[in-house]
């Protein structure tokens, strides 16, 4: 008896606020995959849905209505740090394990409230760290971005917009439908899968995977990453598997005796190296592709791919 034919995983980088990319991607995923795989297939976002793109607000309506339009896939929604700054205004973050206030995480990066603006409007006293810096008032150039900010250092600013209020007004409380509040409440900061199947080098074989926004720190114990990001403890200011650069770039030394995919977003561009795999192309910016990868195949497909008839 032949073995069974692997299950299609599919991760998908940040989206930030672009729908018409993301349809345009999602039709070009289901082009460029035989029905019946991308039927029940394992659809895993890598998170940071909102901010910079014009349209955060039709995003999440597309991403909410997914397991009603295609029941037999798996979704998984993993928070980036833009959803979970964006959740966090909202307070529709959990609160912190230990029963601490969120105002205690604010001391570690004070020294930045002035020049990163942040929020000081209706209901900022019981708000996360995240939450003040994605509504306040960031201006000047993002070096990193080669453009100005868009109202917060998180460029928050069309988002606000999407749902109809001006940046940094604590309406938008009122105006984000509560559906839209319950995607964000729940979703994950990480994901793993026990056998994923996965062809480098021309040769297949199944791995487990961990899915997360960043990634996971190189020096840490990866089990007790693994169940601080399972049980979403919110003291922490600044969670480095959804915000991270040099820390989390690589995968943890000690998961090279037992091969684990890492897949994440959130760098501004596409990396594949051995199992290592960061999506996110688009990073953004609005001339560039929002980008997928399927498994085992390793293919990427963008939203702007032209597929034959």
């Amino acid at each position: 008896m032949s073995d069974p034919k692997p299950r299609l995983v599919c991760c998908i980088g940040d989206i930030h606020g672009f729908h018409t990319k993301l349809q345009n991607l999602w039709s070009n995923l289901e082009s460029s995959t035989p029905s019946s795989d991308f039927a029940t297939a394992l659809i895993i976002f890598l998170g940071d849905y909102c901010d910079r793109g014009p349209e955060t607000n039709k995003v999440l309506d597309f991403l909410i209505s997914l397991p009603s339009r295609y029941p037999r896939q798996k979704h998984v929604f993993i928070a980036g740090n833009h959803d979970f700054a964006f959740a966090a205004f909202l307070g529709v973050v959990p609160p912190p394990l230990d029963g601490s206030e969120f105002r205690e995480g604010w001391r570690e990066f004070e020294d930045n409230e002035e020049r990163e603006g942040w929020f000081k409007g209706e209901g900022y006293e019981g708000m996360h760290l995240q939450g003040r810096r994605w509504a306040g008032r960031m201006t000047g150039f993002n070096k990193a971005k080669g453009t100005e900010y868009q109202g917060s250092i998180y460029d928050a600013g069309p988002t606000f917009e999407s749902y109809g209020v001006p940046h940094g007004s604590a309406d938008l409380v009122k105006a984000v439908p509560d559906d839209h509040k319950k995607f964000l409440a729940n979703v994950v900061w990480v994901h793993e899968e026990d056998d994923v199947c996965v062809e480098i080098e021309g040769e297949t074989k199944y791995y487990k995977l961990i899915a997360v926004h960043a990634g996971l720190e190189k020096d840490k114990d990866v089990k007790q990453q693994l169940e601080f990001l399972k049980a979403r403890d919110t003291r922490i200011p600044k969670i480095a598997a959804l915000s991270g650069r040099k820390d989390v770039w690589n995968i943890p030394e000690e998961l090279k005796n037992t091969p684990t995919v890492i897949v994440s977003g959130h760098h501004g561009k596409l990396h594949i190296e051995g199992l290592r795999l960061i999506i996110d192309e688009g990073g953004g910016f609005a001339k560039n592709p929002v980008a997928a990868i399927l498994l085992p195949s390793m293919k990427i497909v963008r939203d702007t791919d032209v597929l034959a008839n």
